[in-house]
């Protein structure tokens, strides 16, 4: 009896499920499916390449070699997500996706789609950073927020900020928390 190998979904551990949320969706927008494939481990995406390309296993051969020989596996990885996103979308749009990406990831630029939302400021001196985190949906609570802040992981207006006491004021704020989540909070 023949069987098809299973492809590991984005957690290279569980088979890739949209009901363990490790997918990437047919359908999703070009941009997404480019950084979800560049989500993955490098150790990952030689089995997708494996199971999902259509590349031949003489070039599949040539990029292991060239990552072994110190080719960055990276720049390998955005051939694979160029690869899926063409597959699906078209050749034009893997290649902006590529361009969003390298401008949002390798040049820090915030993505001009951000949610935005307004907070109102329960008190003179505005509302603590955790609590905006929080409100903003940039982190699933108060104790993750503050996890955030002391890892250094969160921008405020380009700035990291690491106190868990700093409080926004009145004003509109670019929030980013990690490489992906981003907010332009507006405290009134």
């Amino acid at each position: 009896m023949l069987t098809m190998p299973l492809l590991e979904g984005l957690d290279g551990v569980e088979k890739m499920s949209k009901s363990k949320n490790n997918y990437i969706g047919i359908t999703e927008p070009p941009d997404e499916m480019f950084g979800k494939v560049m989500s993955i481990s490098d150790e990952l995406m030689w089995r997708w390449y494996d199971l999902v390309s259509a590349r031949s296993n003489d070039e599949l051969a040539a990029f292991k070699r060239e990552a072994a020989e110190g080719r960055n596996p990276r720049d390998i990885k955005v051939l694979l997500a160029k690869e899926i996103v063409a597959r699906f979308h078209s050749a034009r749009a893997a290649d902006a996706a590529e361009q969003a990406f390298n401008e949002r990831f390798r040049a820090g630029a915030a993505p001009d789609d951000m949610p935005e939302l307004t907070l109102a400021s329960e008190a003179a001196g505005g509302l603590g950073i955790a609590a905006v985190l929080k409100l903003a949906g940039l982190a699933p609570s108060t104790s993750e927020a503050v996890r955030n802040l002391e890892q250094g992981g969160v921008k405020v207006d380009g700035e990291r900020v690491s106190d868990r006491a700093l409080r926004l004021d009145t004003g509109t704020y670019v929030i980013q928390v990690g490489k992906r989540k981003w907010a332009r909070v507006t405290i009134v």
